[in-house]
């Protein structure tokens, strides 16, 4: 449990030590999503030295080439788009020493049942694959989310949702959800085989670092940030006065990282749904502050009354100027499109805050946590670092 502990306080950012004689492996992890916010995390955690359920040797997956962010993790690399049965039958059927199947990718179509049809096929490809062809297959841990209790974007403010703060125990919702396809699917292709265990993790907002996740909310606040700095205007907040005002919890990408980990080495933590949140709450007016601070970018409190500030709104048309801030920077050369999700940001800024529960976890014996302030300018460190943002 002393990992848990300390990893609560940066261990994940230990360094190898330079003379380490290469380790036997005694776990093989495939990653499904490795250039994704979570994905990135444990690409990096888990090849250090003191990693529960390791030496790990690690198998990463994405559609995309290799991006130079990840150039320094000891992953060994495979390109492959799990959306093509062919395509994942001949890369990952070679991959016949995987332990442990960390799945933390998804796909984001324009409705609902769509979403049920991309991410359902995606993950029947992965474990069609895998399951025969790993004989030491021991663990599968999906990702899903919140949106398990809220239902999924396209009936936010449309059907009546949980009571926050959510719990583990409540009921699935009445309500198409591609989360729920992906569970039955997983338990279903899990009963193939004898001894086979999986858990199932449910991240809230999720603080971390991915240039190419969709679901990357402090890389976008951090493009926008840029931008009213380099056209010299105010930091204007793009959200409700629930939002600014309320309470709110996040997800470190990781302790969301560890949290899969644990989960997939502790025989308390099998055949199992956990939430899965720093622990503690905040205001976005009191990070909005630390946003303009780490930018060096004007602040303005919420205005009562104004008329409501949407990012898609503002953003629009701003192409031009992005790749003026990119050229003068001597940034990372990257698109707009593809570093600011201003539709993910409206949504969480623009509605009422919702909390879940780390009780289970405490409960099954993950103890680890964040300071949600720390790991937001830690996260906003790393994207300037990797020149992502000036």
């Amino acid at each position: 449990m002393s990992w848990w502990w300390a990893g609560a306080i940066g261990a994940a950012k230990k360094k190898f030590e330079e003379d380490e004689t290469p380790p036997k492996h005694e776990s093989v992890a495939l990653i499904i999503g490795v250039t994704g916010i979570v994905g990135n995390s444990l690409a990096e955690i888990l090849p250090l030295s003191d990693t529960p359920g390791g030496p790990w040797k690690v198998y990463g997956v994405s559609r995309r080439p290799r991006p130079a962010w990840s150039e320094d993790n000891p992953v060994n690399y495979v390109s492959c788009d799990i959306s093509d049965a062919d395509d994942v039958r001949e890369k990952l059927s070679p991959l016949t020493d995987v332990t442990h199947l960390f799945y933390v990718t998804w796909a984001n179509r324009p409705s609902e049942a769509q979403n049920c049809e991309a991410n359902g096929k995606m993950l029947t490809n992965v474990l069609d694959v895998v399951i025969p062809n790993s004989p030491d297959l021991k663990h599968i841990s999906l990702q899903t989310g919140r949106k398990h209790y809220t239902g999924p974007f396209e009936s936010l403010g449309k059907i009546q949702i949980h009571d926050s703060p959510f719990e583990e125990s409540l009921p699935r919702l009445d309500h198409i959800n591609f989360y729920y396809t992906l569970e039955d699917i997983l338990f279903q292709e899990a009963e193939k085989k004898e001894g086979l265990t999986w858990s199932v993790h449910r991240p809230g907002n999720i603080f971390g670092f991915s240039p190419y996740s969709l679901m990357n909310l402090v890389g976008t606040l951090c493009v926008y940030a840029a931008i009213c700095k380099h056209q010299g205007v105010a930091l204007r907040f793009p959200g409700s006065k629930a939002a600014w005002d309320g309470y709110s919890d996040c997800s470190d990408a990781d302790l969301i990282a560890e949290h899969h980990i644990w989960a997939a080495v502790d025989s308390y933590a099998k055949n199992e749904a956990f939430n899965v949140s720093n622990g503690d709450v905040f205001k976005w007016k009191s990070f909005w502050k630390v946003l303009a601070e780490q930018f060096d970018v004007e602040f303005v409190e919420f205005e009562e009354g104004g008329e409501k500030v949407k990012l898609e709104e503002l953003m629009k048309d701003k192409e031009s100027v992005w790749d003026e801030i990119v050229g003068e920077n001597g940034l990372t050369e990257t698109k707009l499109g593809d570093v600011g999700k201003w539709w993910l940001s409206d949504i969480v800024l623009g509605g009422e805050c919702l909390l879940d529960t780390m009780n289970k976890s405490k409960e099954h014996g993950f103890l680890g946590f964040r300071n949600s302030k720390n790991s937001f300018v830690y996260w906003i460190d790393k994207v300037k670092a990797y020149k992502i943002v000036p």
